[in-house]
């Protein structure tokens, strides 16, 4: 139960499993063609470019700035924790002159502001992190993607904790580049980095003045790939790593049967049933409320006189869980994910094991309250 990689559907497991094949196999070039088309369906953003890429999801990050920024063009961070800092850092190392909204860990910043800061600045891009996996907050992207597309500038949502898991309608919003990984919410091992660029980012790129300094994140090298695939025929730049993409293409189409909007649903009741159960512990949560708090993940204050011995408790009570991420606050906070294949069974498993290690570390509570906090939250919100 940390957060990322989840727990992966044995449907995807299987199709990890399966023979590999040529990569200019005409039955891997269905699979990958088919996976690009649901990959675009699941970031809503039909008239979109996908990319599907060998590498994390910090190589995600390094595609889309890449590629839309130049040396000497200015950059605004909405800074909410760590992955946003390494966005920053990023930036810098392309050239960019960067400009950060920062506020401080578990809240976000002023949307107004940030508006305001962007309508002066003559930038290129704007970036936002959807969910920081550092510190649980969820930041709005809807009004900050808005903001930037009424000010004229280029926005970069990072989705790597929050695709297929926390509300996005790329196209309907108007987000340039969504980005991601696959070992969260999009149920697929490590491996794969995923982008969906609006048709302006992609203009934006054709304009460039200078080449993109690095040679594997080119989108001139992957786009005729992209393109290959998606109309059935054979490409080479680099060798895909095709049993990712099998498990890619199967994992995607449980999402889509699913539904969108039924899975931004379901997280959001797992995710409220979790709350209930910290409420009843007494665990206070790292984002300042709950409208900037995520549902694909908790990051939870340990309470007085427990550390983070009690994640070994916990793991002794058969659930791992992480340790906390962000520089300032490290010490101070455990982090649950939630997200993919999560159900009620695994909230009341987990919120039971933390229960368990919490009275063995000594905190003081009801025995069973957060359990049943939980289970009451998953039946009501039947």
């Amino acid at each position: 139960m940390i957060p990322g990689p989840v727990e992966f559907d044995p449907e995807v497991m299987r199709a990890l499993g399966t023979k590999t094949a040529s990569h200019v196999a005409p039955e891997f070039i269905t699979v990958f063609g088919r996976a690009l088309k649901r990959f675009r369906e699941v970031c809503l953003a039909p008239s979109a470019q996908p990319f599907v890429v060998a590498g994390s999801g910090t190589l995600a990050m390094e595609l889309a700035v890449a590629n839309l920024v130049e040396p000497g063009e200015r950059a605004l961070v909405v800074n909410t924790g760590y992955f946003s800092d390494r966005m920053a850092t990023l930036l810098e190392r392309y050239g960019a002159e960067v400009v950060q909204a920062k506020c401080a860990p578990g809240e976000v910043p002023d949307v107004a502001e940030v508006e305001r800061v962007l309508a002066g600045g003559r930038f290129k891009v704007m970036t936002v992190t959807h969910v920081d996996t550092s510190t649980g907050v969820l930041a709005p992207v809807e009004a900050l993607v808005k903001a930037a597309g009424r000010q004229g500038v280029l926005s970069v949502v990072d989705g790597v904790c929050a695709t297929a898991g926390e509300t996005f309608h790329q196209e309907a919003w108007g987000a340039d580049v969504y980005l991601t990984a696959s070992q969260k919410a999009i149920g697929v091992p490590p491996g794969l980095a995923l982008l969906c660029v609006s048709k302006r980012a992609m203009d934006a790129w054709r304009s460039r003045r200078t080449p993109v300094r690095s040679l594997y994140a080119d989108f001139a090298e992957w786009l005729p790939i992209m393109e290959a695939y998606e109309a059935g025929r054979p490409a080479y730049f680099a060798t895909p790593p095709v049993n990712l993409v099998y498990a890619l293409e199967v994992s995607l189409g449980q999402i889509l049967r699913e539904g969108m909007e039924a899975r931004f649903a379901r997280h959001r009741r797992m995710a409220q049933a979790f709350r209930a159960g910290w409420r009843a512990l007494g665990l206070k949560l790292l984002p300042v409320s709950e409208a900037v708090t995520a549902n694909t993940l908790s990051a939870l204050y340990y309470p007085e006189g427990v550390d983070a011995a009690v994640l070994g408790r916990a793991r002794e009570q058969g659930v791992v869980l992480a340790g906390g991420l962000h520089p300032q606050l490290k010490t101070r906070y455990f982090r649950v994910g939630h997200m993919n294949v999560v159900g009620p069974s695994d909230v009341l498993a987990t919120v039971g094991a933390v229960e368990r290690a919490l009275l063995a570390a000594g905190h003081r509570s009801e025995p069973g309250v957060a359990v049943a906090a939980a289970q009451a939250e998953l039946l009501a919100a039947r």
